[in-house]
């Protein structure tokens, strides 16, 4: 294998030591993690190979923009971010053209409009990013379950101080909560 195909977190598989990852990569060498050690490899002598499925987009047929589509679609779908179109689904009809209207104490300072369409896609998007922390927090092996308690406890308090917006919402299962899903 050449060290131009590695990259750091890949799974390489070695003929004497089995299964690693891959560290850290230098000109010649790499450093794998295997089960018994950390060791340093020269892949293009070492006989390693990679450990899980590896995709060559060159010999796809398929045209690009639809291959292009498929794969942001499924980026998207994964990262547990919306549609813009969906997200003003989601916002009540009687809020449809309507516009948030910020009037500062001071009468000399000119008033700021953002129409709600624009508020309700942020605050979404504050939403889609709170989901994604408790994910990674969730998935993270170096916290121990207590440090996943209180950081999940951060995220339920930011949820409930966005239910202020719930008003906004047609469908009462979008709206924030701070009960556990």
């Amino acid at each position: 294998m050449k060290i131009q195909s590695l990259t750091v977190g890949l799974q390489v598989k070695h003929p004497q030591y089995g299964v690693g990852t891959v560290k850290t990569i230098s000109e010649r060498t790499a450093e794998i993690r295997f089960d018994d050690a950390l060791r340093t490899i020269d892949p293009d002598i070492s006989g390693i190979t990679p450990a899980e499925p590896s995709v060559s987009v060159s010999g796809l047929e398929m045209p690009l923009h639809q291959f292009l589509e498929a794969t942001v679609e499924s980026v998207i779908d994964r990262l547990g971010f919306e549609k813009p179109g969906a997200v003003v689904e989601q916002l009540g009809v009687r809020w449809h053209k309507g516009k948030l209207v910020l009037h500062p104490a001071d009468p000399t300072l000119q008033t700021k409009e953002v129409p709600l369409e624009v508020f309700f896609h942020k605050l979404i998007g504050v939403r889609n990013q709170l989901r994604v922390l408790e994910q990674k927090i969730n998935a993270n092996e170096k916290l121990t379950d207590g440090e996943k308690v209180e950081m999940q406890q951060y995220i339920t308090r930011s949820y409930g101080s966005l239910t202020t917006f719930n008003i906004l919402f047609k469908n009462k299962e979008d709206q924030f909560s701070t009960k556990a899903e």
